[in-house]
């Protein structure tokens, strides 16, 4: 099999493939970690505030390793799940965040908090250096593989979580996400007061570690088993909590995200 070499990510290289963990290709010592003082100080007030309006729930928690470097990698329905993702995981989150929500107060506040804004109009370099920091340097990533809020079904899929794990050995942890929009709500809406949020972590998917060059086929096979993965989660979450999700948006309610995801998904699947 011919092995192309992924493309568009010629700036993230360096002349030197170094020991030490930040120096090894693609090279992450060259920009810093996330703030984490607000990030793992303010989460209990922050639970009790969101917990004033719904009850959020966690499955299976237990699944989320308690050191070293993790990618969680959830469904992704509503305006909620980012904010419910970082504050409720057992572990704090940076999680990937559109940089268009960076603008004034409100980016403030999220640097603050340690997400990590990602252009998703360009291959963000810096997103991905300060995704493999946080890892390299045992903490917890965020990323909604969908790209953008939707049915939550996994029909369209991104690379990036996969491609994190096979760069660092971190393990894939999905997160299920049910409940942040209930269904025939618009994609900004928040549940009603009053209602519940489940969260549910599955089976960590321990990807192997592949050395410099990857290539685009092994970072396309490992998205297809991570997808097929949290497929089976999915289902498996919506036995246990018996509730469903809350189905597609409407088309002018979709936002305007490229999509450079899988091409040839799963026969048989959606």
């Amino acid at each position: 099999m011919t092995r192309t070499p992924l493309r568009g990510l010629a700036p993230l290289l360096t002349a030197r493939t170094g020991s030490r963990p930040h120096q090894q290709l693609p090279a992450s010592d060259g920009v810093r970690r996330p703030h984490r003082w607000l990030l793992h100080g303010g989460r209990p007030a922050s639970r009790w505030l969101i917990r004033r309006r719904f009850a959020v729930r966690l499955h299976h928690p237990e699944h989320v390793p308690r050191r070293g470097g993790v990618v969680l990698a959830a469904n992704h329905i509503g305006w909620g799940d980012g904010p419910v993702l970082a504050i409720f995981s057992p572990r704090p989150v940076h999680a990937l965040t559109k940089v268009e929500m960076f603008a004034g107060p409100l980016g403030a506040f999220l640097r603050t908090c340690g997400q990590i804004p990602l252009d998703r109009f360009a291959v963000d370099v810096t997103a991905v250096r300060t995704c493999l920091r946080v890892l390299r340097d045992g903490g917890v990533v965020g990323v909604f593989p969908e790209g953008r809020r939707g049915g939550g079904d996994l029909s369209r899929f991104h690379r990036g979580a996969a491609y994190l794990a096979l760069t660092t050995g971190a393990p894939v942890v999905p997160v299920v996400v049910i409940g942040t929009r209930e269904p025939g709500q618009r994609s900004g809406e928040l549940p009603r007061r009053g209602g519940c949020v489940d969260l549910y972590y599955g089976e960590p998917l321990r990807l192997t570690q592949q050395p410099w060059p990857r290539t685009r086929e092994q970072v396309e096979q490992a998205s297809l088993l991570l997808r097929r993965h949290m497929l089976a989660t999915i289902d498996t979450a919506r036995a246990a909590t018996g509730r469903d999700l809350p189905g597609p948006l409407a088309p002018d309610d979709l936002e305007d995200d490229p999509y450079t995801g899988l091409v040839h998904l799963d026969p048989g699947a959606p």
